[in-house]
């Protein structure tokens, strides 16, 4: 039976529904997913910035902290500078910076250097503590200040110490000695200045 005008007309327009619902429904999905992906997009870009602001905080956090230790080492200089301008105190300083060096080489021969304006007080610790260490270590000791190269004039003090050769070396210049003390006691000075947790709120 053939089919009329009006039925060919009638399922073409159901063919044409059919394919423009399959194709409305493919472009639907295609736009969710591209919706889905953009929120992604946004969402882990959100969470870069928000990292990035993060990390920018924290490292404006670590640059104050370790402005405020280095304020605390370059205020802990100057003290040990005027140490320096003490003679009593800079004196007995010398004393034990000195014996410590010939105890921690142990050789029978040693040269110290120090500044130059500090020679003579120098040799007066150096002629104290022979004895002192020869009781000690029932030793010999034979020192010599070297009269060629000194420490240089602008640092706090205190003395080098090295073995005959030179090859072996004992810095007890008051920087170096402020320097060990402050990388040995850096985990207790973060906890004075900032407490144990560094993530930690403050209050008021």
């Amino acid at each position: 039976m053939a089919l009329s005008d009006a039925d060919v007309q009638k399922q073409a327009e159901e063919e044409f529904n059919i394919e423009k619902g399959r194709l409305v429904q493919t472009q639907r999905v295609k736009i969710m997913e591209y919706f889905e992906k953009k929120d992604k997009q946004i969402e882990q870009h959100k969470k870069i910035q928000m990292s990035n602001l993060m990390n920018q905080a924290r490292l404006k956090v670590l640059k104050a902290r370790d402005d405020m230790i280095t304020d605390l080492l370059n205020e802990a200089r100057i003290q040990l500078a005027d140490i320096a301008k003490d003679p009593a105190r800079y004196s007995t300083l010398l004393e034990g910076l000195l014996l410590q060096g010939f105890y921690q080489l142990l050789e029978p021969k040693v040269t110290i250097r120090c500044r130059q304006q500090d020679v003579e007080m120098v040799q007066a610790a150096v002629n104290k503590n022979i004895p002192i260490y020869k009781d000690a270590v029932k030793s010999n000791i034979v020192v010599k200040i070297d009269q060629e190269r000194f420490l240089p004039s602008d640092i706090c003090g205190g003395v080098e110490v090295y073995n005959d050769n030179g090859k072996i070396k004992v810095s007890n210049t008051l920087e170096s000695r402020l320097e060990l003390m402050a990388q040995q006691m850096m985990p207790e000075i973060r906890v004075a200045l900032f407490g144990a947790n560094p993530n930690r709120k403050f209050t008021d």
